[in-house]
């Protein structure tokens, strides 16, 4: 009979392996987290370069025509003309594509005073498609006095995210996003983004902010990683925020973002 005479770990031995372990597990969970909001961003930027690619057609379009006429035409003011309207649409493309690559920059958390106002018509500005052209109107009634401490990139991202999902709920031609901003408690700002399209049901509500967990599963043409509410909370909470959301199916939804106030 052979006898075991290996020396049994001690309980500090078997301690610091567990650390070690669990220390292992939060480098990779941190990595997993990392890898998931990368992969929202690109398919916000995913939805954000469709509606460029559509647009960019819109405003060649015409200038190609009119190029062609005036070169047809053998006119020098005609091809002045031309070039002028030339310049003119691919600086409102470029500055298109900036605010598109702006989204994609991953940099250090940078937090300041932002002007909610601005940050709310930079997210906007993303969108590139005008809402208008769909039936609804952005009214942004946050007066321009009013700061929060954030990232300005990251508030922009989570603005971007809800002007997304609000555009995709709105189904009529007569839609509305409004957003507003009033003093919360305890020196913070509580942002309201909210829009008059479907509304999500009362069973769905308290999912929507779990990774994975989308709602447009009837809608495959607009359909997503429903990963962009999972962003937005992350985002907020790491500026030690907080977002809720109210919905009343047929009548619309409001998320309410409480940051701290500048």
């Amino acid at each position: 009979m052979i006898m075991d005479t290996s020396v049994p770990h001690s309980s500090t031995e078997t301690e610091q392996r567990l650390q070690a372990q669990f220390e292992r597990l939060e480098r990779q969970f941190a990595m997993l987290k990392d890898q998931t909001r990368q992969a929202q961003k690109l398919a916000s930027l995913g939805t954000a370069a469709a509606m460029l690619a559509h647009e960019f057609n819109n405003l060649m379009s015409p200038v190609v025509g009119y190029a062609k006429y005036a070169v047809d035409a053998q006119d020098p003011e005609l091809m002045t003309k031309a070039l002028t309207m030339t310049l003119k649409q691919t600086a409102i493309v470029t500055a298109m594509s900036d605010r598109i690559l702006g989204l994609a920059v991953s940099e250090a958390q940078a937090v300041a005073p932002v002007s909610v106002h601005a940050a709310v018509a930079d997210a906007e500005a993303c969108l590139c498609r005008d809402l208008s052209k769909d039936g609804i109107r952005l009214v942004n009634e946050v007066d321009a006095e009013v700061q929060v401490l954030a990232d300005p990139r990251q508030l922009q991202q989570v603005l971007f995210n809800l002007f997304l999902n609000a555009r995709q709920a709105i189904k009529h031609r007569n839609g509305r996003i409004k957003v507003t901003a009033e003093a919360g408690d305890d020196n913070t700002v509580n942002i309201h983004v909210a829009d008059n399209g479907a509304g999500i049901p009362e069973e769905a509500i308290q999912d929507i902010f779990d990774a994975f967990y989308s709602t447009k599963d009837d809608r495959p043409d607009k359909s997503g990683l429903g990963l962009g509410l999972t962003l937005c909370r992350d985002i907020v909470e790491e500026h030690h925020g907080h977002i809720g959301v109210a919905s009343e199916v047929g009548k619309g939804t409001t998320f309410t973002i409480t940051l701290p106030a500048a």
